[in-house]
């Protein structure tokens, strides 16, 4: 990928002088990605909200009783209730939630430099600076999402992707699973945004990355993934 942060970084083309810094070797081998969908607990699988042929992130089986769920929200994306728990000195209290679809977040690396796509956020009212990310459809790992969102998104496709981590996210108020994914050996192909997508692609050096997402300008999701990527050896230099 180019320097300049233009438009359209090509991760093919290096610069003669200086020559590229030299990437590092590869960690160790992670285990494949694991498909999704662990199976969600009884009580929720049936629901209508649930059973829309839709990717979910649902959780298993509780440790507390559940005596009751109730779906009070739904868009089509983000679904909203709650659950009547019964907590462990045996009263009764209703545990709120938001539900969305699970995510991928990648990490795209090539030539010493990390994709990001800059992006105005209509919910926050800003421009952002992230990491590429979307949802994952129904029948795809994180890795199969990560590979085809950041096609779409920056116009490149990687040959090689890593699944670095998968976790819940904001798990006092929602149901959302994320997965982080590396993504290399980058070619370039033909973008396909969305009609709500209007971002730009934007390089920047490895050895900046963590320093650019430390700024005012992007997001949690980005943070982690860098540093995700960080201590599994993907952002150092020898």
């Amino acid at each position: 990928m180019s320097e300049d942060r233009s438009d359209r970084p090509s991760p093919d083309a290096g610069d003669p002088d200086p020559p590229a810094e030299e990437s590092p070797d590869p960690p160790a081998e992670k285990s494949p990605d694991p498909p999704l969908g662990h199976e969600p607990a009884a009580d929720l699988r049936d629901l209508p909200a649930f059973a829309d042929g839709r990717t979910h992130s649902l959780p298993g089986e509780p440790d507390w009783p559940v005596e009751s769920v109730d779906v009070e929200y739904e868009t089509g994306w983000l679904t909203a209730g709650y659950d009547r728990v019964e907590q462990p000195d045996g009263t009764a209290k209703d545990y709120y939630w938001a539900e969305l679809p699970p995510a991928t977040v990648v990490v795209a690396i090539a030539d010493g430099e990390v994709l990001f796509v800059e992006q105005y956020r209509p919910t926050i009212r800003r421009q952002q600076l992230e990491l590429p990310a979307g949802i994952v459809e129904p029948g795809e790992s994180y890795a199969d999402a990560a590979a085809r969102e950041l096609a779409e998104e920056t116009g490149f496709a990687p040959a090689e992707t890593t699944l670095l981590q998968e976790v819940w996210c904001s798990t006092g108020v929602l149901r959302h699973r994320r997965g982080y994914v590396l993504a290399r050996e980058l070619e370039a192909v033909e973008r396909d945004l969305d009609t709500n997508e209007f971002l730009d692609p934007r390089a920047v050096r490895v050895d900046e990355a963590l320093e650019t997402a430390r700024r005012p300008g992007c997001n949690d999701a980005t943070l982690e993934g860098l540093l995700l990527a960080k201590a599994d050896g993907y952002l150092d230099y020898r």
